[in-house]
């Protein structure tokens, strides 16, 4: 089984999208496209193993080798800074990383900034790089409340439309970074499974 390439895609839209890449670039499953509930998909003749995982999740199947390439955004390869080889940006997903605010908001006069987000990472190390204080408030759900019920002064969170904020009368105030998905591979694998991992990003590039 050592000959199989291990592709570890993210749950929903984007995984769907890239998965026809990696069918283009040669390691095509049509079972994958068949609705059914399963999380794990083979092509024999292919020689590759597809399975499903939380997106957040991609970058752990990867760094430890349960899977030899995946498909993460950048988001999450900057929050949990994966050891792994980032190989492509595949210019998918789009969107931004941004610190928003409710309108009008100023930051004189405050000495630690409130922060809410699901990204600590990101949020502490661009706030060291504007040198300010700042106090993370970790949040797993709807986060544009945070600062409407005084919770925070600000959240840092992703921004694809800006139609969310907008409704809850917050606005992006400082953009952070700009996020797409990337295609990333194992370690041990790109020394091992160069070959396959080489035809994989030359056909995605295409």
């Amino acid at each position: 089984m050592d000959h199989w390439i291990n592709v570890a895609l993210p749950k929903g839209r984007l995984g769907e999208s890239v998965y026809s890449r990696f069918a283009k670039a040669g390691f095509p499953c049509p079972e994958i496209l068949e609705p059914n509930r399963k999380l794990i998909f083979e092509n024999e003749e292919a020689h590759v193993r597809y399975f499903w995982v939380k997106p957040s999740d991609v970058t752990v199947y990867v760094e430890r080798g349960a899977a030899d390439v995946g498909v993460a955004g950048k988001d999450i390869i900057l929050e949990y800074d994966p050891d792994v080889y980032e190989l492509l940006d595949l210019q998918e997903g789009k969107c931004r990383m941004c610190v928003a605010a409710p309108e009008g908001f100023s930051y004189e006069g405050i000495r630690t900034v409130r922060v809410a987000t699901k990204f600590a990472r990101i949020a502490r190390n661009f706030y060291a790089s504007e040198g300010r204080d700042i106090d993370i408030i970790h949040l797993n759900g709807s986060i544009e409340i945070a600062p409407i019920l005084g919770l925070s002064d600000v959240i840092v969170d992703i921004v694809e439309t800006g139609t969310t904020l907008r409704e809850n009368h917050l606005s992006v105030i400082e953009e952070i970074v700009p996020i797409t998905a990337r295609l990333i591979a194992n370690k041990s694998s790109f020394m091992f499974k160069k070959e396959a991992i080489d035809r994989i990003v030359e056909g995605m590039r295409k």
